[in-house]
């Protein structure tokens, strides 16, 4: 019998990290193609709807299509993780990265509205979609292949770097997003520069799918294989049947995860700029440096798992998150005199994101893992959740916001 993969205990290894360091380059890549639509949020509302919509019904559009996105991950995640539990992590892991690729580079070439009418947010919205069925298999799968590659007492570790190596993709849209409107002028984004991000996504894309071409196959996915122990069974089924608990725990987290990037770090620049009216070169400057603290909080959320436990972790982490987010809201509220730096605590704090994997990994029993289940099992739990969640967020925070600025301009009016 081969020896157990998680059975022998081991400091990480130059394999280990070159193992580490492709799948989180690749992953930045690949989610930087994913949420760059959300920074561009603002200028497609204008461009892909009709001139006499109200600008907050263009935003709340944009939003939809955006939120279109995490819609179809369900399906990418369970359809994605099923042929990644069959036939290997690995040709997975880098079939979503080129699915995501693709339709990245279409929507930086896509006709606006004045040039083809209604068929640009519906070809904008079918390219979301598919943006969508990409990343869903994309997370899931990249978590459970780093976590089948780590020694033991390492998972926590090797499961943040890559979540910082995802939320290092929207640090590089944040980044292009901050450069593109500092260079250019309004008219000139709205005329041909928003595409440039969309672009080198596209290409970015292409740069991971050939990076992945050096990665090796999980050692718990060969194992099996070379013993013809793949299972027969259709792996969502035994998911359901036999682990329900942990379904329900990995839930749980994913809705904090969700509102930490989906509120925290991906509609706040828009936000700040449509609600607190702070110019766009503020908004995304602010918007970088709370994701590059975000890339140092994932870190080191992955190591107080590692040294003082995951439920521990999370606690400490989600607490801290909510206190600095709040403190962020209120000061907008009343000027946002201190917004960068209350930003980039509020970042820092939101890398609590980086324990979720190594929570959810560790909620399915190995046996379940060495049993090829493994990525159906991280796949499908959150996603429903995720999808339902970001909805009710999204459209919650404008209605709230929105509510909070009509009674601040009625309390001055008085």
């Amino acid at each position: 019998m081969p020896t157990d993969h998680s059975a022998v205990p081991r400091p990480l290894d130059r394999n280990d990290a070159r193992t580490l360091t492709l799948s989180a380059l690749g992953g930045a890549l690949e989610f930087y193609d994913f949420v760059v639509f959300v920074f561009f949020a603002k200028v497609l509302g204008e461009l892909f709807f009709p001139a006499d919509v109200a600008p907050w019904l263009a935003q709340l559009q944009v939003y939809g299509i955006f939120a279109a996105g995490y819609l179809a991950r369900p399906l990418g995640g369970i359809v994605m993780a099923h042929f990644g539990d069959k036939a290997g992590r690995k040709k997975m892991f880098t079939l979503s990265v080129f699915l995501m690729a693709v339709p990245t580079l279409a929507i930086g070439l896509l006709p606006v509205y004045t040039h083809i009418g209604l068929l640009a947010p519906l070809l904008l919205l079918l390219l979301r979609i598919v943006q969508g069925v990409a990343i869903g298999g994309e997370v899931p799968g990249a978590w459970v292949f780093v976590a089948e590659h780590a020694p033991p007492g390492r998972v926590g570790f090797a499961c943040a770097a890559l979540t910082c190596g995802l939320t290092a993709g929207i640090l590089i849209g944040s980044l292009l997003a901050a450069a593109v409107n500092s260079h250019y002028s309004p008219d000139e984004v709205l005329g041909f520069a928003w595409r440039i991000p969309f672009v080198l996504g596209g290409i970015f894309g292409f740069v991971a799918v050939w990076l992945r071409r050096w990665l090796s196959e999980t050692p718990v996915f060969a194992a099996m294989r070379d013993r013809k122990e793949l299972s027969a069974e259709l792996p969502l089924k035994v998911v359901l049947q036999g682990h329900l608990a942990a379904v329900w725990l990995s839930v749980l987290v994913t809705w904090m995860l969700t509102a930490a990037i989906v509120v925290v770090i991906l509609m706040t620049p828009t936000l700040v700029q449509v609600k607190f009216h702070l110019a766009p070169a503020l908004a995304f400057k602010g918007s970088s440096l709370a994701a590059l603290f975000l890339c140092f909080g994932c870190i080191g959320a992955g190591m107080m798992v590692d040294r003082i436990g995951r439920a521990k972790a999370m606690i400490i982490g989600s607490l801290a998150l909510l206190i600095t987010t709040y403190a962020l809201y209120v000061n907008l509220a009343a000027g946002g005199a201190y917004f960068l730096p209350l930003y980039a605590v509020a970042g820092l704090c939101a890398g609590v994101v980086g324990v979720v994997p190594s929570v959810m990994v560790a909620a399915f029993p190995a046996a379940i893992r060495r049993e090829l289940h493994g990525c159906t099992a991280v796949a499908m739990t959150p996603l429903g959740s995720q999808v339902l969640l970001q909805l009710m967020l999204m459209l919650v925070v404008m209605v709230v916001l929105e509510a909070h600025i009509h009674r601040a301009a009625g309390s001055a009016g008085g």
